[in-house]
């Protein structure tokens, strides 16, 4: 039986409820599955509130919050380069994803985001794009995308793709009729400068903008003699966002890939979009931090509010900004449901915890007081009109677990398990990234000719040619934060090359633990990372206090302990989870006692209606209070 879930939106007001729990009944009888029944509790709660809204009566909101599908959801990020290779070209593409969507559907992740599938040449991992209704000639065609979407939808999911509208390809074609005239109708597409001129003919760029890969934000073009500005790589020219023709275009390849099936976007550096009035000179201080300058210009607001009149609004649809250079402070004025912009952003506070966030980043020292201050600063200062995202990966950060965790043979799998316990259990849409659900671990990167990434090769020209760092202490740093630590290919199995491909030369390097660290050893392990990230999923998608739940942190001081709870009405869950590689014993605080145990990342726990717990290391554990 195929049923798709209605969004919860009040255009739907003449649900029939009868049918729904009829369905929901015969289901019930025929199947165990958890896709189908938390498929089905969304139905059930779609249609109480559209039949409340159509008669103005009865609750609309939960616990304060208007309900939406994405914010119920887990969102599994797949870098498809990575993931699995159909072909053994060494390439993840498409098809290879395809493959392996009974495996995410077992997971039990509701949205799958698909990083960039564009046609690109791939100078920074398809964020650099050629042709916006193009397939990347590697991952496949658009008939095999289609197919992709059709198992998507078929499984009971979603697909939303990267929208990347900060900048293109220098190879798109937008950007080759710019440069090849000032006169040119495309010229306003990007934003060019004359750049300063010194009395011996010394040409220097028009301000001293740093690029996020090293080197000026400016480049000097011979074809019209002018700079066009770039913050990324020199082959990613900025877009001109001040040339309505710029925002028509995007408008329309929204529309396309939504009207084609898609769910939504993830927005990659979305607040860059509006440049700072006049692109002065940066000062010394914000030299320091350039994305805070570069960041939420004076037109954002408006823009973002054009797309959601233009686009988003006339779509079921989820829409994350990747909101490099924003605070906290400044989130509600991109995500505040009454200010019809954006449904939430993704921001950073957590993971660069401990690391800088431009230029050289190292992993620095921190502290779980310091962590949770940031989870409880969210709480405090987002409202019920906001939403949040929890996160601690993607495929510009390291893994989790050698990042935060521990990564030993010993301390691996309950330290995976705990920072996977608190993703899923934290206020906020959870966004996992693939391998997470394994345990996967940093690459040991040795040599320059290890990695892929742009970013470590432009760095390396910058400070290692220079004299400025010794070789030796640039690779240490980058061999801890270096992006390509998640992009290593998933690691399938123990045959050859991991599963991913039946080639011999992968396009990066399978990690060497590979044999230890596999979904296929997983899969048959029942107290695996995988099989427990599966068993949180489905806690998760059993109680919506893990989504519409009050948070409060029990002791924000304990240097070992994160303990907190979720409660919706007279629903509480109790979570308590020991940051640690050592044993603890911990009295709850106000005379808390712990009562049924209901999911533990070490076997055989199984204290309960106790107020001290004696927690294993790495040990987190659920309690229904």
């Amino acid at each position: 039986m195929n049923i798709s879930a209605p969004p919860i939106h009040t255009r739907h007001r003449g649900f029939d409820l009868l049918r729904v729990i009829a369905i929901y009944m015969v289901m019930q009888i025929h199947t165990g599955e958890l896709f189908v029944r938390t498929l089905l509790r969304t139905a059930i709660v779609t249609a109480l509130l559209s039949l409340a809204a159509a008669s103005g009566q009865g609750p609309k909101l939960i616990n304060g919050y208007e309900p939406k599908w994405w914010k119920e959801a887990v969102v599994y990020q797949i870098y498809p380069r990575s993931f699995k290779d159909s072909n053994g070209d060494g390439i993840g593409d498409l098809p290879g994803i395809t493959s392996k969507l009974d495996y995410l559907q077992k997971l039990g992740v509701n949205v799958i985001w698909l990083s960039p599938h564009f046609d690109s040449p791939n100078i920074d991992g398809g964020y650099d794009i050629r042709d916006y209704r193009k397939v990347m000639i590697e991952f496949g065609t658009m008939s095999d995308f289609d197919q992709l979407l059709a198992g998507i939808k078929q499984r009971h999911m979603r697909l939303i793709i990267d929208l990347v509208v900060n900048h293109t390809s220098d190879e798109n074609k937008w950007f080759v009729e710019s440069r090849s005239s000032k006169t040119n109708p495309y010229r306003d597409f990007y934003i060019w400068r004359p750049g300063h001129t010194a009395a011996d003919g010394t040409r220097t760029p028009p301000n001293n903008y740093p690029s996020y890969f090293s080197g000026s934000a400016w480049t000097l073009d011979p074809e019209t003699n002018e700079y066009y500005l770039h913050f990324f790589t020199a082959k990613q020219p900025d877009l001109n966002w001040a040339n309505p023709k710029v925002r028509e275009e995007v408008f329309s390849l929204m529309r396309f890939w939504l009207d084609k099936g898609v769910s939504g976007f993830r927005m990659d550096v979305i607040p860059l979009i509006s440049k700072p009035t006049g692109m002065p000179d940066l000062t010394p201080e914000q030299l320091k931090a350039p994305p805070n300058a570069y960041a939420n210009g004076p037109h954002l607001a408006e823009y973002l509010h054009e797309i959601n009149r233009e686009v988003l609004s006339k779509y079921d649809d989820m829409s994350v900004g990747e909101a490099t250079g924003t605070t906290l402070a400044q989130t509600n004025n991109l995500v505040d449901d009454r200010r019809h912009e954006l449904n939430m952003i993704f921001n950073f506070d957590a993971i660069k915890l401990g690391r800088s966030d431009f230029g050289l980043s190292q992993l620095g020292v921190w502290t779980l007081p310091e962590l949770k201050a940031i989870y409880d600063a969210h709480a405090t200062v987002l409202t019920k009109h906001d939403w949040d995202t929890v996160f601690l990966s993607n495929h510009d950060n390291p893994r989790i677990v050698s990042t935060f965790g521990d990564d030993s043979p010993a301390m691996r799998v309950p330290s995976a398990k705990l920072f996977e316990t608190m993703i899923l259990t934290l206020r906020g849409t959870p966004f996992l990234f693939e391998g997470d659900e394994l345990g996967m671990t940093d690459y040991p990167f040795k040599t320059l000719a290890d990695y892929d990434d742009i970013a470590v090769k432009n760095a390396y020209k910058a400070l290692v040619d220079t004299g400025k760092i010794s070789a030796e202490a640039f690779l240490t740093s980058q061999a801890k934060v270096s992006r390509d630590n998640a992009r290593t290919p998933m690691q399938w199995d123990s045959s050859p090359e991991a599963g991913f491909t039946t080639g011999s030369h992968p396009w990066l390097a399978v990690n060497p633990n590979y044999k230890e660290i596999n979904a296929a050893r997983e899969e048959s392990d029942p107290i695996s990372v995988l099989n427990y990230v599966r068993a949180l999923i489905g806690l998760r998608a059993h109680s919506l206090a893990f989504v519409y739940g009050d948070f409060e942190d029990l002791d924000p001081q304990d240097s070992h302990i994160f303990a907190y709870t979720r409660t919706l009405g007279s629903e509480k869950y109790l979570i308590v989870e020991n940051f640690s590689s050592s044993p603890v014993s911990y009295t709850l605080p106000n005379g808390l006692k712990a009562a049924n145990l209901l999911l533990s990342d070490i076997p055989g726990s199984h204290e309960a209606d106790v107020s001290t717990l004696d927690l294993a290391p790495w040990e987190s554990r659920i309690y229904k209070q």
